[in-house]
Parts: structure tokens; C-alpha cells; sequence
């Protein structure tokens, strides 16, 4: 006898490599200009006029003057302009609802450039080969991109599983587009796999309380207690990397106060930003598959509440006040926002649900200070900084540092200790039978 699982719908995004050609890699740059810029006049137009004058129809019929009246924005396809009057409106309800800053002007340098292609129906993805896909862009053409995942396309697309839009990025690398996809899955059973605690570390990227502890191999600091920036770069890499940076310094030498950069020095910056992109790319990938594996073998994945923000501040302190150990701090600021913990939380949180897992969140005060074997929080006991002896009285516990957190982090949890989102609030407040707290 079969029981059938309810279904329920997913939706997640899924980013490959284009393979353009240099015309058409001209004409997305004019693309994602055009879409920046048309979100640079709407900004303006939207502040100067008067708050009873706001609204999203005269915001779209000034878009649509704008592309009669400038050609170069005539570039950009309609769709696509419409998406960036959505994203702008949607901008300003986060900020109106305290979820994010007010909107703000669009620097050329400084912003990521991106085109929205919000209807699925205009891509018609088509697969030619084991290893490539096409894809079609609006006002571009057929464009090959990387075949890495099995998409709902032709036969297999329906009204429930579909793409629904795509979104194109450029990075370092080149052109990437994001495809968001929508699909209809059974939801997962409840995981029957043993619990497990999570410390996050820097000499240990994860350590588990099992002792099955996760490490990219790649040594955090080099032997002069600096913090290695490039530690995902190969050696040839590192050599090229320095090679690269030596010659900005000396191009920069050649440049006066106020004059444009040069072309070379830009192409050297360009080469710089691949090679920190590559570096950026291998840190994902083995974040992506430490978090699918530890999200399959484990049923309760249970992780400390860090504040990395408040944990990744400078100790320069003031004039009055000036810090100790800066360049200590510094550098152990720069390993803490290497490993990316935020990040690796983030897929936990939503690949162990995928697996029919969960993830708890416990306090992070006093994890790395008590022993795990005896409870006692016994002062001298993390003498050194990757091994943990307890100073206390008929225990003498020893073993590494980070397993010891990592065995308290699974010990709180046991206790009862874990922490309640919001959400998990408002569920307890309903299923109680209390007000919430608007009607109060």
C-alpha cells in the first residue's frame, strides 16, 4: 500500500555562463546602461514631485514619453523597463515598511549591471547538446548559455512547472543569466537522520559535534599569522594575482590627481576582478556541497545565533580611546567575512527543509568557553586558541576547540534553549489563543 505525499509548490533560481559573441556583449552593456539610467530619472522624477502627484501610472507614462523622446533608451525592451518601474516601486515599500533604505542614485562603477526579463514565454529555451542550451534574449538574439541543470522546458514545461522570467547579471566572469524557475514537488518526509551541532569556525571551517568536521584544506592564515586573502587561488594564481597588483601600483604612480584611469591600469583592474571572482566562485561551489551533504545525512542541523555584523567590527577605537591589537583584529575580521558563515546558514536553512530537515538557532554566548564533558565554564581552559584542556577538578577534558562548541551548541539545543523566529512567534501566539500584538 502507497500513501501519497501532498505537493506543494517551489520555486528557486538557477544561474549559468552565456557565450556570447563581442557584438552582443555590446549590445547588453548598452542594455544594462539603459536600464540604470532610466532608473536614475525615475529616482529624480519621483523626489521632485509632489507627494499627492505620485503614483504608479504617471510613473509609467513618463517612462514611456522618456523612450519616445531619448533613442539611445530605446535599447532596452519594453518588458524590461517595466520591470525596473516594479522594482523601483517595490524599493520603496521595503523601505517604507522598514525593511531596507530608501532607494537611491545608481552610480556607474559602483552598480552591478543587470537586465530584468520578466515574462518566461519571451526566452524559448531550447536544449542542442549535453553540455549547451539557447536562450533568447530580447532586442539580442539566440544566445548559447551552459547546460548545468535540467530545466522545465518543452515537453516538460506546464502551467506548474515553468520558468517564469530570467534576470541577466554581469560579474568579472562575463554575462550570467538567472533563471527563476517554478515547479511542483511532493513535499519531502520527515528526515529520520541523527541531530548534529554546527560551530563556525576560522582554522575549522565547520566542525560537527559528531567529529565528521568539514574543511576546504586551504589553510586560513599564512605562516605570519596574516590572514590569506587568496587562499582559493592555486599558486600560479597567487603569483599572477601579485604580479597584477604590482603593476596597478605602478600605472597608479603615472596618474595624476583628478585624471581619468587609463585603459591600462583598467584592464589590469579587470584582471584583478577575475581572478577574485574565480576565488569567490570555488568558496560557493564548496559551500554548496558541504551544506547538500551535511543537509542529507543529517535530520536536526542545530547552529549558533552569531552577530557577524557586531563580530567583524574595527578595534581602532577613537582619539581619546585608540584600540588594541588592530591589525590582529583586522585580519581576523577579513578570515570571519572569508568563510562567509551567514551564507553557509542560509543554504542550511533551506536545503535541510528541501530534505525534510530543520535548523535551530541556540545562543551563542559561552559555547567555546564551557567544557562539554563536565558543564563548567573553569577560567584558563582556552589557553590556546585550537585546543581546549578543562582546568576544573576531576574532569581534565581535552580535544579541539571547535568540537567542544560544537558539542555545547548541540547540548543547548537539548536542553531546550533554541531560539524562536518571528515567525515561529506568531504561530505560538495563534495556537495559544493570544492577540497578536497589533490588536493590544
Amino acid at each position: 500500500m502507497t500513501t501519497e505525499r501532498a505537493e506543494g509548490k517551489r520555486q528557486f533560481g538557477h544561474r549559468a555562463r552565456l557565450a556570447l559573441t563581442p557584438a552582443q556583449i555590446r549590445l547588453m552593456d548598452d542594455q544594462a546602461h539603459a536600464a540604470r539610467t532610466m532608473w536614475n530619472c525615475l529616482h529624480d522624477w519621483w523626489t521632485m514631485l509632489p507627494k499627492d502627484k505620485r503614483s504608479l501610472a504617471a510613473a509609467d507614462a513618463a517612462i514611456r514619453q522618456a523612450r519616445k523622446e531619448i533613442d539611445w533608451l530605446g535599447v532596452l525592451p519594453a518588458q524590461a523597463g517595466q520591470a525596473v518601474l516594479k522594482t523601483y516601486v517595490q524599493a520603496w515599500k521595503n523601505c517604507w515598511e522598514g525593511r531596507a533604505e530608501a532607494p537611491n542614485f545608481k552610480a556607474r562603477l559602483r552598480t552591478v549591471m543587470s537586465v530584468d526579463i520578466p515574462q518566461g514565454r519571451d526566452l524559448n529555451i531550447r536544449r542542442v547538446h549535453r553540455r549547451w542550451g539557447m536562450v533568447n534574449i530580447p532586442k539580442v538574439g539566440r544566445v548559447r548559455f551552459r547546460w548545468t541543470k535540467d530545466l522545465p522546458v518543452g515537453k516538460r514545461a506546464d502551467s506548474e512547472n515553468r520558468i517564469t522570467g530570467a534576470r541577466l547579471v554581469k560579474d568579472a566572469l562575463g554575462w550570467h543569466i538567472a533563471f527563476r524557475v517554478q515547479t511542483r514537488q511532493a513535499k519531502p518526509e520527515p528526515h529520520q537522520g541523527p541531530e548534529v551541532g554546527i560551530d563556525a569556525g576560522v582554522n575549522l571551517p565547520l566542525a560537527l559535534s559528531d567529529g565528521n568536521h568539514q574543511s576546504h584544506g586551504r589553510p586560513p592564515r599564512l605562516p605570519g599569522g596574516k590572514a590569506d586573502r587568496d587562499k582559493w587561488l592555486n599558486p600560479d594564481e597567487k603569483a599572477k594575482l601579485l604580479d597584477l597588483q604590482r603593476r596597478a601600483a605602478r600605472r597608479r604612480q603615472h596618474r595624476g590627481r583628478g585624471e581619468k584611469t587609463s585603459r591600462r591600469l583598467q584592464y589590469t583592474y579587470d584582471q584583478i576582478k577575475q581572478l577574485r571572482a574565480k576565488a569567490t566562485r570555488r568558496a560557493v561551489d564548496w559551500q554548496h556541497k558541504t551544506t547538500t551533504g551535511i543537509a542529507q545525512q543529517y535530520g536536526t542541523v542545530v547552529v549558533e545565533a552569531l552577530t557577524i555584523t557586531s563580530m567583524v567590527k574595527s578595534a581602532k577605537g577613537t582619539i581619546e580611546e585608540p584600540g588594541k591589537n588592530v591589525a590582529q583584529k583586522s585580519g581576523l575580521n577579513r578570515s570571519i567575512s572569508q568563510e562567509a558563515w551567514g551564507r553557509t546558514v542560509t543554504m542550511l536553512t533551506y536545503k535541510t527543509a528541501r530534505c525534510g530537515g530543520t535548523l535551530h538557532k541556540v545562543p551563542a554566548p559561552g559555547t567555546s568557553l564551557r567544557c562539554s564533558a563536565c558543564g563548567f565554564n573553569t577560567p584558563g581552559s582556552r589557553e590556546d586558541q585550537a585546543t581546549f584542556v578543562c582546568k576544573n577538578e576531576g574532569c581534565g577534558w581535552s580535544g579541539n576547540a571547535d568540537w567542544n562548541a560544537a558539542r555545547n551548541v548541540l547540548h543547548l539545543y537539548r536542553m531546550g534553549h533554541a531560539l524562536i523566529s518571528a515567525a515561529g512567534r506568531a504561530v505560538v501566539r495563534r495556537t495559544r489563543g493570544a492577540k497578536p500584538a497589533a490588536a493590544r
